[in-house]
């Protein structure tokens, strides 16, 4: 049950894959009883089929041979049924708030396993670093839940994950330049690290997505500046776990990953779901997406001569994602990272960064007015605010402020 072994695991014929549409629109949890795990599940798996069909798409405008496309689109198709399935799982009845906090639930507890069980020393740090700010945006969005509709964010959560203040939000506006990271060697990286990197794209990019596209639902005016601010810092993250990946790497070497990788966090959830009727999905969709990655290994056999073992290198993922919760692992990076920032592709402590850091002027600039993600916690004054008055959140503000000299951050600190 804790290693994934793709080879020696049976498919499902691909003419048997697709589906009518009472089994693509199955009915939705119960957001009152349902596992919170089970929720941050179904969130994952529907953004990496949302991304390993974006892939797709790209994938086949780059391509002429007509067999390639074919092929791509029945494996497209059925993965945009399997993703229309899992989204559909979703309550109807669960606010934008309410699911923006599972959102980022899913981001905190997703990183933390993750980083637990990432080989490559770079790849943790990498997301040690956004773990801190996703954390942080956890706790600003709990906050907005609170204010706006007056609802404890414990009970999406269920205290699992904690809800208080990491990195502040205010001090994850950089330049773009800062966004840069070093790519992996495709022929050298572990396959768990090819695995963490495509569940973490994926993930970060459907938070980018849903921001975008859900934030401008509500009237309140805070609420649409709090989605635009916090998606803008998903941007940043998905472009900084994006460049991680080889580009050496062939489209069709990219979509067997893709495919496996669906296949391996399908195989994941199964072995740890707690509701029946869903775990029968996640094990039928394994069954899918073993089918669909072998079609790409035959792809790249026909077309580049090489073997898909050989891409490999190994016939097993040892460790699996799992959805527990992380509170210790958390809690330790935020103690020893929390003034962690980037430079030239390297993590540095916010002292050492040089006076012409590109993102000193993107703060100034971002932070020159009222800052959504600050006045979230001005607005609910007490209880779950408080939390971010201890010392060490004001004071790495604090020091940022001192490094810009900026005027308009000393005001949003001392509010």
């Amino acid at each position: 049950m804790n290693q994934f072994k793709p080879l020696e695991m049976e498919g499902m014929p691909v003419e048997e894959q697709f589906m009518n549409w009472d089994n693509i629109v199955r009915p939705s949890y119960d957001k009152m009883n349902v596992d919170p795990y089970t929720r941050t599940r179904v969130i994952l798996m529907n953004g990496i089929e949302t991304n390993a069909v974006l892939t797709c798409h790209a994938i086949e405008r780059m391509t002429k041979d007509p067999e390639v496309k074919r092929l791509m689109s029945i494996m497209r198709r059925v993965d945009s049924m399997q993703q229309q399935t899992v989204n559909w799982l979703n309550a109807a009845d669960q606010t934008v708030l309410e699911t923006t906090v599972a959102y980022e639930q899913v981001a905190v507890d997703l990183t933390a396993n993750l980083a637990k069980n990432e080989p490559d020393p770079y790849v943790k740090d990498t997301l040690d670093f956004a773990l801190l700010e996703d954390f942080d945006h956890l706790f600003r969005f709990g906050c907005m839940l609170e204010a706006l509709e007056g609802e404890d964010p414990e009970l999406i959560t269920q205290a699992k994950t904690e809800i208080k203040p990491g990195r502040p939000t205010i001090l994850h506006h950089r330049h773009p330049n800062e966004s840069m990271r070093k790519n992996y060697n495709k022929d050298q990286a572990d396959l768990k690290t090819k695995m963490n990197y495509l569940t973490i794209t994926s993930g970060e990019q459907q938070t980018m997505l849903f921001y975008k596209e859900h934030g401008f639902m509500y009237p309140d005016e805070l609420a649409r500046k709090l989605y635009s601010e916090i998606a803008d810092v998903e941007e940043e993250h998905v472009t900084q776990y994006g460049v991680l990946g080889d580009p050496e790497e062939t489209m069709l070497e990219k979509m067997a990953m893709m495919e496996l990788c669906e296949a391996y966090n399908y195989y994941s959830c199964a072995q740890t779901e707690t509701d029946d009727r869903i775990k029968r999905i996640w094990e039928n969709f394994t069954r899918m997406e073993i089918t669909h990655f072998k079609m790409c290994a035959e792809l790249i056999k026909r077309y580049e001569g090489r073997n898909i073992e050989d891409l490999m290198q190994e016939d097993k993922i040892k460790s699996l994602v799992v959805f527990e919760p992380n509170k210790d692992y958390v809690n330790k990076v935020l103690e020893e990272q929390i003034d962690i920032m980037p430079n030239n592709m390297e993590f540095v402590r916010l002292r050492e960064l040089p006076d012409n850091w590109t993102s000193f002027k993107a703060q100034q600039i971002m932070n020159s007015g009222m800052v959504p993600s600050e006045e979230v916690v001005n607005r609910l004054g007490t209880g779950l605010a408080e939390k971010a008055n201890q010392d060490i959140y004001q004071n790495v503000k604090q020091e940022m402020a001192d490094r810009i000299g900026s005027s308009s951050m000393q005001m949003a600190i001392s509010k």
